[in-house]
């Protein structure tokens, strides 16, 4: 599962550089009495976020297929939405987000109130975990075979990989780029999206919300719409080439979110998503990377 690894190691870096931001600042200062709050709220963060992925493993049982599938394709196109936005979130505001934390505690402290910052770190964490929690289902379930432990474990393995590299990193005893970093797991990602949203279009297709292979063409429909239904609607049929319980078809479906029988739309929306969002994505970084070259040229041209 090393799309649930992944998620886990890049959502529980970005959660640990956060509370790391805020225990640094608030001993700096010399506020140690909102250490307390701060981690109130990443346990309620966290719990919040166990709480939701427990309600997606296991609620869904007793309703019908149909119902389980619109449920599992909608929440998937959720997750997709979720990561996408916090690949390009992380990339604008990763320069910025010392700064945008500390001015949030200062804010929380004027306000006189412990219960903000703690608000702040169920905000600050919870929103890392629900998207983990979210997507490491998705991608579990998108798998099909795949026990609900095996995802679960592997992001818990990324999550505590997670947490020794920020330990490594605060302790001055590990240099990493992080913004290599944020590069390589945002492509990464941006690969994985593209196959929880493959995995979606075919979830709504099999609930026939969607036209596609388990759908009739509708009477009296043209050509080009009926090519859009029944085995018409099949963009390539590979089950008797790739076993679909097999380890090539298990790998190329934890990876890059290839299945052997795949319709026409989801291969579309799967070309299209990730053309458009990879294109947008490595845009954004070479734009904030020489944002940040023209800025320290500045500050040498000032010294």
């Amino acid at each position: 599962m090393l799309g649930a690894f992944l998620i886990g190691l890049r959502e529980g870096l970005e959660a640990a550089l956060v509370v790391g931001i805020l225990l640094a600042y608030v001993r700096r200062i010399d506020r140690r009495d909102l250490i307390r709050p701060i981690t109130i709220g990443v346990g309620i963060a966290v719990a919040i976020s166990l709480l939701l992925g427990a309600i997606l493993t296991f609620g869904a049982y007793g309703l019908s297929f149909q119902a389980q599938e619109i449920i599992g394709g909608s929440l998937s196109l959720v997750a997709v939405a979720m990561v996408t936005f916090m690949v390009f979130w992380m990339g604008k505001t990763s320069a910025n987000l010392r700064g945008d934390l500390e001015r949030e505690v200062d804010a929380r402290i004027h306000q006189g109130s412990g219960w903000g910052i703690v608000a702040l770190a169920i905000v600050s964490v919870g929103r890392e975990g629900l998207e983990t929690a979210l997507f490491v289902w998705s991608t579990t379930r998108g798998t099909g075979d795949t026990p609900w432990y095996t995802g679960l474990g592997s992001a818990v393995l990324g999550i505590l990989a997670a947490v020794a590299i920020a330990w490594l990193l605060m302790r001055g005893m590990l240099r990493v780029d992080l913004s290599k970093f944020f590069l390589v797991t945002g492509i990464v990602l941006v690969v994985l999206a593209g196959g929880v949203l493959a995995y979606a279009i075919g979830d709504l297709q099999e609930a026939a919300v969607l036209p596609g292979p388990y759908l009739a063409a509708p009477d009296g429909a043209p050509a080009w719409l009926a090519s859009w239904y029944g085995q018409d609607a099949w963009a390539f049929q590979l089950s008797s080439s790739i076993p679909p319980d097999g380890f090539v078809a298990s790998l190329l479906k934890g990876t890059i979110g290839f299945v052997p029988d795949m319709s026409k739309l989801s291969v579309i929306a799967w070309i299209a998503y990730l053309l458009i969002t990879m294109l947008l994505f490595l845009r954004q970084y070479r734009r904030s990377r020489a944002a940040r070259a023209a800025a320290k040229a500045a500050r040498v041209a000032t010294a």
